[in-house]
């Protein structure tokens, strides 16, 4: 509630005008019974720097008063305990916070920043932290130091190493102890202080390094006793009862097509040959026929929002009773079923589809291996023979939809994705570029078409739903993109003025063909906004789409589960669109889209944060060793480089044989006097210096300067 009247109040104050208390109350009109909590909140923006408040006694958005000229909030991001960042939202460029001005300020902190030195929206500027405005949330993980009788914990993290003072009841702890701690806000001195909450185990303990990077992120393990309770009511198989009202679809040729170690198998395809077209039908699992909502089960996956995919472990969104048992589409059983049915033309063209309760068995449990050695290299595994035919009708249709999205506009960046291989005991023993081959293109064609019916149909129903949107492209990041091609000599003829996901499309193409297209890629992807979810639907950007949202994947994502649910209410029970369910889904959806984009961010943090640890473990053991790599990114203290197998360390300038200037301009490190100059997709041969699994770092040098 109050997020809403936070919001509502800026909305009020845009105008710049300052208004007192009662007017903004008045202006908002709620029931009298809240004034109590918009003064608390209004107290509240002002504590963090969101309002200010004149000697009159009136209020004003903080970031128009006199006192903001220098000042600006932000989050702190720590950079291996030594210096930070301050990133500010409406500034192009972050602040540089030198190691001594960081004030206490810990990562992931909303704080108060003023300019020492430069300008803003300048690589140059620095800054020195004024006041910590909030403690960053997130649960710290700390490895327990004991020094001299007393206890420190050396904070873990993908950006953090800093030493806190340990205190509570401490006495049982060992050095090497894992656990998690308060950071408290009244420290004193140099160190910050902190009280110990729990242990959750000893750093030499196989796999506690993921569950540390899980806990940090508030990824519960385990599930809460009251769910485990209804897992009880729960079938192992389906009834007789659960089919009733339900289209049979088990005589139909209908199977899946997933990784070799899928277990949570939520979705199946099938396809037949029209005389006009084809038939597509994707069919879901149907998981919230067993959630009840507002259940224990349902309200522990609000909470959770998502699973986790991590290198050696899955951390479910539902129970493995659900996700690998009831709800899983495994081959050979009946399971209960939302089913998009679509009729296409030959050119791709969605002509009509149906969504309805249906029931299938799978024919087989297939995987992405398997179906590109069919489609790739017509190598036939063994138990694959019948299904050829259906597959190679599936590959002509998939890739006529594929060019259909094209030309209206979708965009492919095509970037590479690492994947962590471990043993037995999560000790990484290879990294290597996952392969995203025809089998996997095939099933993310006919899943967005899918999403796209189901949005659609809500949609245009004028009915609540929750939709996933991505906005447009910053357009100024665009433009020093584009200006960092052309130094390059990639010369980009775009308007600017009027930027659609065709223009994207163009610019791929112009540096597909290149060595560096991956790196390129890469960057030019962070000119665009994130996908999230929101009840405002403003389309999707990069997909080319006026609707979509995400309904095919319910057992690991819970906005699934809920167009599931909305499907169920509006169009599946006898009693139909009513105005009461229509009131209580616009009273949910914010605040279920609000926690699902949330937990989708800490979820992607937790599975990089684990790559960058698994990464530096594996290279800890490469000291020494030669690779051919490509510079990534360039900065005012050095290049990042990544290898191959998409592994990225950092030569530090000091480590290079001559005094480099880095051009923020022209994004280039030149030498003074060799004159020797290193950009964005420079290719150079690196040696490994040194790496760290506990500060996630990596450092290269130069094997050889290139001539």
């Amino acid at each position: 509630m109050k997020e809403k009247i936070k919001k509502e109040i800026q909305e009020l104050l845009s105008d710049k005008k300052a208004r007192e208390a009662i007017d903004i109350i008045k202006y908002l009109n709620y029931s009298k019974e809240l004034d109590s909590l918009i003064m608390e909140t209004i107290q509240e923006m002002v504590l963090e720097y969101d309002l200010y408040m004149t000697k009159h006694g009136r209020y004003m958005n903080f970031k128009d008063s006199e006192l903001s000229k220098n000042l600006y909030k932000g989050e702190f991001q720590s950079s291996k305990g030594e210096y930070g960042f301050v990133i500010v939202p409406e500034l192009e460029e972050d602040i540089f916070i030198p190691r001594d001005f960081k004030n206490q300020a810990m990562d992931g902190d909303l704080v108060l920043v003023s300019i020492t030195k430069g300008e803003v929206n300048n690589r140059k500027c620095e800054g020195k932290i004024l006041k910590i405005l909030k403690r960053n949330p997130k649960t710290k993980v700390g490895e327990v130091v004991i020094e001299n009788g007393r206890y420190y914990a050396i904070l873990k993290g993908n950006r953090v190493n800093e030493k806190v003072v340990l205190k509570g009841d401490v006495s049982k702890l060992v050095d090497g102890d894992l656990v998690t701690i308060n950071i408290l806000n009244d420290s004193r001195g140099t160190l910050t202080h902190a009280i110990l909450d729990k242990r959750i185990g000893h750093k030499n303990d196989p796999g506690i390094d993921i569950v540390a990077v899980l806990v940090e992120h508030d990824f519960e393990v385990e599930f809460p006793s009251d769910v485990v309770e209804e897992l009880k009511t729960i079938p192992n198989e389906v009834s007789s009862q659960d089919l009733e009202g339900r289209v049979d679809l088990t005589h139909e040729e209908i199977f899946t097509i997933d990784g070799d170690d899928t277990k949570d198998i939520d979705d199946a395809i099938s396809v037949k040959k029209l005389e006009d077209g084809y038939e597509l039908g994707v069919h879901i699992a149907d998981v919230s026929y067993y959630v009840k909502e507002d259940s224990p089960l349902d309200k522990e996956a609000r909470k959770r929002a998502t699973s986790v995919y991590l290198a050696d472990r899955v951390v479910p969104m539902l129970p493995h009773q659900l996700s690998n048992g009831i709800c899983s589409l495994n081959p050979n059983v009946i399971r209960l079923t939302i089913s998009c049915v679509m009729k296409i033309d030959e050119k791709g063209n969605l002509i009509d589809y149906q969504v309805f309760e249906s029931y299938i068995k799978s024919r087989k449990q297939m995987t992405y291996k398997n179906v590109n050695k069919i489609l790739e290299e017509n190598i036939i595994p063994d138990g694959y023979e019948e299904f050829v035919p259906i597959l190679k009708l599936m590959h002509e249709l998939a890739r006529i939809i594929r060019k259909n999205k094209v030309n209206k506009g979708y965009i492919d960046f095509d970037v590479d994705e690492a994947k962590i291989i471990v043993d037995e005991s999560a000790k990484v023993i290879d990294v290597q570029k996952r392969y995203r081959g025809v089998g996997e293109k095939l099933i993310e064609d006919f899943m967005i078409m899918a999403n796209e019916s189901v949005a659609s149909y809500i949609y245009n129903m004028g009915l609540p739903g929750i939709y996933r949107v991505h906005g447009e492209v910053n357009v100024e990041r665009l433009r020093k993109f584009i200006s960092m091609l052309s130094i390059l000599g990639i010369k980009i003829n775009e308007n600017l003025n009027n930027v659609t996901p065709k223009t994207i499309q163009r610019i791929i193409k112009e540096i597909k063909d290149l060595d560096a297209f991956q790196v390129l890629s890469t960057q030019m992807l962070s000119c665009m906004d994130k996908a999230k979810y929101q009840t405002n639907n403003i389309g999707h950007f990069a997909l080319a789409l006026r609707n979509y949202t995400h309904f095919t994947s319910p057992i690991r994502r819970y906005p699934d589960t809920t167009t599931h649910r909305l499907l169920r209410e509006y169009f599946f029970k006898k009693d139909g669109i009513t105005e009461e369910k229509i009131n209580h889904f616009e009273n949910i959806l914010d605040e279920i889209c609000l926690t699902s984009s949330e937990r989708e961010r800490a979820s992607m943090e937790c599975e990089r944060e684990v790559e960058d640890m698994k990464m530096a473990e594996y290279m800890e053991n490469h000291i020494g060793d030669v690779y051919d790599g490509m510079v990534s990114g360039i900065t005012s203290f050095g290049m990042f480089i990544i290898l191959d197998n998409l592994i990225e360390g950092l030569i530090r300038l000091d480590n290079l044989d001559d005094n480099y200037i880095y051009d923020p301009n022209t994004e280039s490190l030149i030498g003074a006097t060799k004159r020797k100059v290193y950009t964005i997709g420079s290719k150079v041969r690196i040696k490994v210096l040194d790496a760290s699994k506990d500060t996630r770092r990596i450092d290269f040098i130069l094997e050889k300067e290139e001539k």
